[in-house]
């Protein structure tokens, strides 16, 4: 008689892999990416003593409230001088006519509290920061009162902010949303005159397009140093079109 052929055990399945995260940098190895960080974005852009001292203020302070709220991505904190605060000074160079300044969706300070810092001490400098999330806001005016900076703080959603933006020269928006949508939250209050600074990434070609079928607008395109194919958007005279 044959011997019975036993059932073959079931293969052990094991657990989906998950994706590793980056690690973090050790302390050390923190600090020397931002001192060679610094260096270098400091290299690129000519900036005074006194705006060389409140960018370093301004990356204490950040770093200071890291630590309690995510200001930042964390993985992006060695990286602070080339991820975020050289938005705001090759903004700064680019836009050197405005005085009266509007960021929209500010979050840790990005470019409107490096704005401020480059116009501190112009006469009739002011720039009106408008972040919606109340821990966020509060590191906004801290860093505004540290640092003596012309900064207004709004804890306000954009759609409630017409006025404030009816007196802007120059409004900015980084990381926020869409071409299409800025123009929809701008476009109705924005003074005869005013520009929109967009910094924007590789997909910029596709939010320029969808933008140009509703909306008619002068439009300047800035190479960014921050990453290959970012711009920064120069915008004016936006204007629906009919029947959008």
């Amino acid at each position: 008689m044959r011997k019975p052929l036993e059932p073959k055990p079931r293969p052990r399945l094991l657990p989906p892999k998950t994706p590793r995260s980056k690690p973090r940098m050790g302390r050390a190895a923190t600090e020397a990416k931002l001192t060679e960080e610094r260096a270098l974005v400091l290299s690129r852009h000519g900036v005074s003593r006194e705006t060389v001292d409140r960018l370093d203020g301004f990356v204490a302070l950040l770093r200071q409230w890291q630590a309690k709220i995510n200001l930042v991505s964390p993985a992006t904190v060695p990286e602070l001088w080339t991820r975020h605060l050289e938005d705001g000074l090759q903004l700064g160079e680019l836009a050197r006519g405005p005085s009266r300044w509007v960021d929209l969706g500010s979050g840790a300070g990005f470019p409107g509290l490096v704005l401020a810092i480059l116009l501190a001490g112009r006469e009739g400098a002011h720039v009106d920061l408008v972040e919606s999330n109340d821990k966020k806001a509060a590191f906004l005016r801290a860093a505004a009162r540290e640092l003596a900076l012309p900064v207004s703080v709004h804890a306000e959603r954009i759609e409630d902010c017409g006025t404030i933006l009816g007196q802007a020269e120059a409004v900015s928006a980084r990381a926020l949303a869409s071409l299409p949508d800025l123009f929809a939250l701008v476009a109705p209050h924005l003074a005869p005159g005013a520009v929109c600074w967009f910094p924007k990434g590789r997909s910029h070609e596709g939010e320029i397009a969808d933008a140009s079928a509703h909306w008619r607008f002068d439009m300047v395109k800035h190479a960014s140093h921050i990453e290959d194919g970012s711009v920064v958007l120069e915008i004016r005279n936006l204007t629906a079109l009919a029947g959008a």
